[in-house]
């Protein structure tokens, strides 16, 4: 018996245009052995391997600071049928205790962060590829909150790193690869009905 391949769909964006409220809105319509989600952001490299900036400060927004490879590999074998165990990434806190994540492979596995259209190895496994996109000074607003609430960073802090690290990476390495993007989502205002033929779709997947 020839077991089918489960479909695979990517979903990028600057940081702040929306991703992890779109994907909370897809997720709730299906269930984990329906759809499964592998986040780029608990493939960061350890703290002390993070490239930074002149003035010292750590710089969570290049390609450099993803392990890829580990990426890569647990998407494959999520893609041919195994299970995947990692940790949680913790950014702001190195003495927190990292939940432990466990991923079952399911018909229909969600990709998502944004360098999933960067780095062309995994670019190349997906089956869809979605790009969340909206303006600048929405994405600024959301991050502050954010990075407020889920690193404890200061405003001053949150405003340097949006200016000499959030900004110069998508002008370089996200948003010149919208292009590639299958469908593009508007999240200015609302995406509900973009997120409904989402949804849609890939029921017809399950």
């Amino acid at each position: 018996m020839v077991t089918k391949k489960p479909f695979i769909i990517g979903i990028t964006g600057g940081s702040g245009s929306g991703k992890t409220r779109f994907l909370n809105g897809l997720l709730s319509k299906f269930t984990r052995d329906e759809v499964c989600l592998i986040s780029q952001d608990n493939y960061y490299k350890p703290r002390d391997q993070q490239p930074v900036d002149i003035k010292g400060v750590k710089n969570f927004d290049l390609p450099e600071s993803i392990d890829f490879e580990a990426y890569k590999n647990d998407i494959e074998k999520l893609k041919n049928g195994q299970p995947v165990t990692l940790k949680e990434y913790t950014f702001n806190n190195p003495n927190a205790n990292p939940n432990t994540i466990v991923l079952k492979p399911a018909p229909v596995i969600v990709v998502e962060g944004i360098f999933v259209l960067y780095y062309q190895p995994i670019s190349k496994i997906l089956d869809m590829k979605l790009y969340i996109d909206a303006k600048d000074y929405i994405k600024l607003i959301r991050r502050i909150v954010r990075d407020d609430k889920e690193r404890g960073y200061d405003l001053d802090d949150v405003l340097y790193r949006y200016e000499h690290h959030v900004m110069p990476t998508y002008e370089k390495h996200i948003k010149p690869f919208k292009s590639q993007a299958d469908i593009i989502i508007p999240n200015h205002k609302s995406y509900d009905s973009a997120l409904d033929v989402i949804v849609s779709f890939v029921r017809s997947k399950l």
